[in-house]
């Protein structure tokens, strides 16, 4: 089940990825990476701490879900939520684009 869950998630990481310009997709894609751990766990607990103090300038409630998705990499109890979690974003994504086109 597990495995399932990380092959869903790093399948969502890769749709991520793909949205994004150059440079940082290749930081998300260097971040994910096995060997990046040492980085990874510092800047995903950063981004969560980020996203509660959004009230502050500049710090944002996207930070927090960002560092959650960066921190289930690592946590298989957080892999299951957070691919269905990024499933579902996904997919109003892929919806409002859509709508967007049909227009």
């Amino acid at each position: 089940m597990s495995e399932h869950s990380k092959k869903e998630l790093d399948r969502h990481f890769a749709w991520f990825e793909s949205k994004l310009p150059p440079r940082p997709a290749r930081f998300v894609g260097w971040l994910r990476k096995p060997s990046s751990i040492m980085v990874r766990i510092p800047v995903a607990v950063l981004l969560m701490a980020g996203g509660v103090f959004s009230f502050l300038p500049v710090l944002g409630f996207w930070m927090l879900p960002l560092g959650l998705v960066l921190f289930a990499q690592d946590v298989p109890a957080l892999q299951k939520p957070m691919a269905k979690s990024l499933g579902w974003a996904e997919r109003k994504w892929i919806e409002r684009e859509r709508a967007k086109n049909a227009q």
